[in-house]
Formats: structure tokens, C-alpha cells, sequence
């Protein structure tokens, strides 16, 4: 329906059109119907001519002509009202809307349009809808200032940037939720990488489960495995060492108590040798969650006093129960990284300084690679680095800005409390809850939103929704969206690669985007791909395989990093315990005679010449 300018209001500038042979005299429809969030437009769906315009799609960005001001709105719905299609004269529609705010012009000749998502006039039977202008469309998405980044563009418009505020939505902290293959992990790395560029002080630590993030971000990143990684038993609170000594299953209250009482003791023996088992009490006093160096042969010393003692003849199961359980952690390979140091010191700010990248060397983000980890041991990590990350910003005044990204996080905090482990689940609501007062910001990535805690999701000021088909991962999403956006989420299923819909505190306001195209080799998971890409004719190495599965390395101190080659005849304490053991002589036999027998000879009878 095209009527002519002069029946309707008029704009004060000028409409900008398309295409250049438009004529300015031709409108696109009139508002028919209107409530408080959304309005019904009465259009034609074809010209004079009986030529399908397509200039009324859904997910395009409309405006109603009011004088003074233009309201915005997006289209969610059109269609026919009965539904039969005319191939002679024009096709009536009707195309439904929903109001996002509204675009004034500036008080000032040549000033930009403002954007306003409230709505102080509503449209009136009869406006005038058309598409929305550039100018008016870049107004909408404005930032008024705010220290932004460009991480793609509009799907409305690919000629115009989408911008968002790098500050609040990492001090807000932010989620980015999609199903598989969507491009969850490339959106992750770009928007890691627009973040480093733009907040050089920044510190990222990722727990990365699937070891795709260091191959992303080479240039910055320090990678951390179960091989790598330096954290000594003693850095644990009694829950997480807890955690770790039963194997993830319920634990044994009066082994936990026994715990709690003998833990003291190991460190103040520690502290003090030749105090003996007597704790000090004060201010200074000893915890079980005191970050204090201490021996597990003086813990494991301690329970053998306490089940000779007469008065624990009861309690002797229990502490016989606790020592197993110890001396199996310690000698399990799959927990060198906290008992493999054989002589006990205190290395905290090595530890520390490492993981969290104090001083970072021009390389802030550390990948903690957990691929092939046992899940108890992964879970006490977690608390333990989750923990870490809080008091390191709390201590540091806001000196220390750090990041903590989840990827999978409904692996750490899932919605059922049954499920995961509680230290790791108060660790991240802590930085959920209070983290932005002090520097510590929280970043979730995940493809089940449904099974994410919904006290962890609530933290998250930002949302980047990609493609989502589960419809309760829908629902969770729509309940977080503001009621003016909620017809966005109508695309959730239906959205391409690398498309996202992203609201909340970061953004102007609700923007459909889709995010830059990273280099193929920048790509999450791409180097470790190729690697596992069997060539036609290879054989899989079955043999590494199963030394892979089994985690028993030929030499465990050769395959540690950080580890120290000692000698197994020498104990901590003598004096050239950190030198190199000697180099014995080479023997001439076979066999080695270092007990002075000769097999040649021993039990038998000398022969006579």
C-alpha cells in the first residue's frame, strides 16, 4: 500500500532509501494495531506491478515515522490473514512487531540520533512504517562512550561493526551458551583476543577440558597439564584433600575429624621439628586449611602414634582406613603433581606465580589442560584454582585483574546440588557473587545451560546466545532476556555458524550479530585435529595407547617437568641430597654385581684344573 507523503506526518531529514531510483513520495506501510510492547502493520507484500518486493522479512529492523521521533521494532512474525496468495493486483499483510525503543534527533543541526530504549510515544493508528535509516540503526547500537571492542557485525546490516563494552561485560561477568558446533570456542578465542588487546593488564586463566585453547591463543598462552603442573598437596583445604584421598565417593566423618586434628600437627612439626606433636594455640594457630608446607611421613607418623595410643584402641579401623587411604594417593600416578616433590618446601609463591602469570612475561592466559584427568582429581583443581583466583584479588587490592573462563561449566556447577563437587561449586559462586568488587571476573561457557546452576547463570550480566534446539535450554535463556527482546529468541534454533544473539549489560541493547572469521589456524582444536587425522595407511599405535590409558610413564621423574633427578639411595635431609648421584663404574659381566656375587660361580663347586 503506497499513498503519497503528503497524507501522513513527515520527517524532519531526509529518508535514506535503499535504492537511489526510489522515489521518496513512496511509503512501506501504516500501523493498524499497537499495545504496550508490540504493533501490527498493514503493508503489500508485492507492488503495482505484482513484483514480490522481500521488503518485509523477519529479523529486520523497522521504523514508525512519528515527527519529533521514530520508534523502533523488529519483525518476528508476518504472514496473511487468509492465507491465500493473489497473483493478479497486490497482496495484503500483515506484519507483526515488536517495539525495542525509540530515535530522536539531535537538539543540535548535524547531530547524531539518539537511541532511548523507553518509549514515551506510542505509535497512533496510521504512522507511517518504513525501513530504518543507517544513521538511525548505528544509533541504536551506540555505546555512548563506553571503552568498546569490535567482535563482527550486524545481521541487520553487515556494513555496520558490533560493538561491545569490554569493561562491563568482563567486571559483570559474561556466558556464552550454543549447542555443539556452532562456534562456541572460536567465539571464546576472538573475544580472548579483542580482550588481551584491549586490557593489557588482564590475567586469564581457562579451564580447558578438551586442550583446544593453547593451539588458539599461541602467542599468549602458557599451557599447564597433569604433567606440567606444580601444586603440592599441602595448598589443599581439608575438603579438597578429602576429595582426593576417597576417590569422589562419600566420605567417612570420622576419618575427616582425624584429619582435622593430625593435619596441625604435620605442619607444626614442620614448622617447628623439635616442638614434637604439641599445636600452639593463638593467634598464630595451625589449621587443616592453613597453606602450610608438611610432610606426609609426619602425617602418616602421627597416625601410627595416635593408634598406639591406649585411649584410640576404638578408633584404630578408622586411622588404619585413613593411613591406606593416604599412602594409596601418594603412590597413585595420577596425583604427581601434588605428592611427587620429595623434598617438602615452600613453594607457594612459585606456584602461584606460574599458574596465575605474576609476572606474565608478555603471556597472560594460562591453559589448564584436563583432557584424561580423573574427575576427583579435576574437581579439587578447580576449587583449588577457583579458590586461589578470589583471594589472589581480593589480597591484591584490584591490583591483579584476572579472568576465570569455564568451558563446560555445568561440568563444575551443575544444577542438581546432588551432582559435582560443593568446594568447587562455593569457590565459583564466591567469584560469581562478590568477584567484580575485586578484580575477579567469571566467564561460562556451556551447551547445556538447563544443567547449569541457575545462582551461577543469574551472576552473568552478558549473554551470548548461539543456536540452541533443546527447549529447555531455550527457556532458560528467554527468562534471563529483558520482556521487550523476548521475541530475539525466536531465532535460537534456527541461527547459522558463528551467529549469536547477544543482551545484557555489555551491549547497547538486544543485537542479532555474527562474529569475525578467525584464520584457520587460529581455530580452537584445529592443530590437535590434524594431529589425529590418520593418514591412509597408518596403523594405530596401540602400544602407546595402552601406556597412555595405564598413565605409568617408564620414568615418572624423567617425565616430569618440573621435576628433579635425585638418587633413590639418598634421603632429604643429607647434605648432597640435590646433587647428581655418581656415575658407576661400567662392569665388565653381564650381570650386575652389586651384591658381589658372581652367577657364573655361586652355587657351584669350584672346579679343579
Amino acid at each position: 500500500m503506497y499513498v503519497e507523503r503528503e497524507a501522513s506526518v513527515g520527517e524532519p531529514t531526509s529518508q535514506e532509501r535503499r535504492d537511489a531510483e526510489q522515489s521518496d513520495k513512496r511509503i512501506l506501510g501504516n500501523v493498524v494495531q499497537c499495545d504496550g510492547a508490540r504493533a501490527t502493520i498493514s503493508a503489500y507484500a508485492n507492488d503495482a506491478d505484482g513484483a514480490v518486493t522481500g521488503l518485509w522479512t523477519v529479523g529486520k529492523m523497522i521504523s514508525i515515522n512519528l515527527g519529533s521521533t521514530r520508534t523502533v521494532g523488529l519483525v518476528y512474525a508476518i504472514g496473511k490473514s487468509d492465507r491465500a496468495w493473489s497473483n493478479e493486483g497486490q497482496n495484503a499483510i500483515e506484519v507483526s512487531i515488536e517495539l525495542i525503543g525509540e530515535v530522536r534527533d539531535g537538539a543540535e543541526p548535524g547531530a547524531k540520533p539518539v537511541f532511548d530504549r523507553g518509549i514515551t510515544t506510542y505509535p497512533h493508528i496510521g504512522a507511517v512504517a518504513h525501513r530504518i535509516r543507517t544513521r538511525d540503526l548505528q544509533a541504536v547500537y551506540d555505546l555512548a562512550g563506553r571503552h568498546s571492542i569490535t567482535i563482527g557485525t550486524l545481521a541487520q546490516d553487515e556494513t555496520i561493526a558490533a560493538n561491545i563494552a569490554i569493561d562491563d561485560t568482563l567486571a559483570r561477568h559474561f556466558a556464552i551458551v550454543g549447542t555443539t558446533g556452532v562456534g562456541k570456542s572460536t567465539a571464546v578465542s576472538l573475544l580472548l583476543r579483542k580482550s588481551i588487546a584491549a586490557r593489557p593488564d588482564l590475567r586469564i586463566l581457562i579451564l580447558d577440558p578438551h586442550n583446544e585453547f593453547a593451539a588458539s591463543l599461541p602467542e599468549y598462552c602458557v599451557r599447564v597439564d597433569s604433567k606440567t603442573l606444580d601444586l603440592p598437596f599441602w595448598m589443599f583445604k581439608l575438603e579438597e584433600f578429602a576429595e582426593v584421598l576417597f576417590r569422589g565417593r562419600e566420605t567417612e566423618p570420622e576419618e575427616i575429624d582425624a584429619l582435622r586434628d593430625l593435619i596441625p600437627a604435620a605442619k607444626n612439626l614442620y614448622r617447628n621439628p623439635n616442638s614434637g606433636s604439641y599445636i600452639r594455640r593463638g593467634s598464630d594457630a595451625l589449621t587443616a586449611d592453613t597453606p602450610v608446607p608438611y610432610r606426609i611421613a609426619d602425617l602418616l607418623k602421627q597416625i601410627d602414634e595416635r593408634m598406639g595410643m591406649l585411649e584410640s584402641k576404638t578408633d584404630r579401623p578408622t586411622l588404619k582406613s585413613l593411613k591406606t587411604r593416604i599412602e594409596s594417593a601418594a603412590a597413585d600416578p595420577r596425583y604427581r603433581f601434588m605428592f611427587n616433590s620429595r623434598l617438602i618446601e615452600d613453594t607457594i609463591h612459585e606456584t602461584i606465580g606460574n599458574i596465575f602469570r605474576v609476572p606474565h612475561h608478555g603471556r597472560p592466559v594460562t591453559c589448564f589442560e584436563m583432557a584424561g584427568m580423573p574427575s576427583e582429581v579435576v574437581n579439587s583443581v578447580c576449587s583449588v584454582l577457583a579458590r586461589l583466583a578470589f583471594d589472589l584479588a581480593l589480597w591484591s587490592e584490584g591490583k591483579l585483574q584476572l579472568l576465570f573462563l569455564c568451558e563446560e561449566a555445568h561440568r563444575y556447577m551443575p544444577a542438581d546440588p546432588r551432582l559435582g563437587f560443593a568446594p568447587t561449586r562455593h569457590a565459583l559462586s564466591r567469584i560469581a557473587k562478590e568477584g567484580r568488587k575485586y578484580g575477579c571476573y567469571l566467564g561460562v561457557v556451556t551447551q547445556r545451560p538447563g544443567e547449569l546452576d541457575p545462582t551461577i547463570l543469574s551472576q552473568c550480566s552478558t549473554f551470548f546466545a548461539m543456536r540452541l534446539a533443546n527447549e529447555q535450554d531455550q527457556a532458560i535463556i528467554r527468562s534471563a532476556i529483558a520482556d521487550s527482546s523476548a521475541s530475539t529468541l525466536a531465532f535460537l534454533s534456527s541461527m547459522g555458524q558463528r551467529e549469536a544473539i547477544a543482551f545484557g549489560e555489555g551491549v547497547a541493547t538486544t543485537m542479532r550479530l555474527k562474529f569475525e572469521k578467525l584464520p584457520s589456524d587460529l581455530l580452537p582444536g584445529t592443530a590437535k585435529r590434524e594431529e589425529a587425522t590418520s593418514k591412509p595407511g597408518d596403523d594405530v599405535d596401540l602400544v602407546a595407547i595402552v601406556e597412555r590409558l595405564r598413565n605409568v610413564p617408564k620414568s615418572t621423574q624423567q617425565a616430569m617437568a618440573f621435576a628433579e633427578v635425585v638418587d633413590s639411595g639418598r634421603q632429604a635431609g643429607d647434605p648432597d641430597y640435590r646433587k647428581p648421584p655418581a656415575a658407576r663404574a661400567p662392569s665388565d659381566d653381564d650381570f650386575d654385581m652389586r651384591y658381589g656375587l658372581k652367577p657364573a660361580t655361586f652355587g657351584l663347586r669350584p672346579q679343579n684344573d
